[in-house]
């Protein structure tokens, strides 16, 4: 019985489009998460005057709101994904899981 569950389940259409929707969507925010990262990275290890320049007359320079930013970008970018996840995919689920039951 469960086979055939799992059976109905993946031939279902939308149980296709949920996959193929959820996995472009995720792929999508992994390459700007990393080019973020990465962008960042790289400005550290080629341009670090531009990051080590200060901000006012204070100890704080320009790295550190940069690395802050970062870090509030990435946590933006899990709260969409959360957020589409809990509305749109939720339901998808739902309506494939009711239609596999009949």
């Amino acid at each position: 019985m469960e086979n055939d569950m799992a059976t109905k389940i993946a031939a279902n259409p939308k149980y296709q489009k949920l996959v193929r929707t959820r996995s472009s969507f995720g792929w999508i925010l992994t390459a700007i998460m990393m080019f973020v990262y990465y962008g960042y990275i790289a400005l550290i290890a080629f341009n670090k005057e531009s990051l080590a320049a200060r901000l006012g007359e204070g100890v704080m320079t320009v790295g550190i709101p940069v690395g802050f930013g970062v870090i509030v970008f990435t946590i933006l970018i899990t709260g969409f994904y959360v957020r589409r996840a809990n509305s749109e995919f939720d339901q998808l689920t739902r309506e494939i899981v009711e239609e596999a039951g009949k």
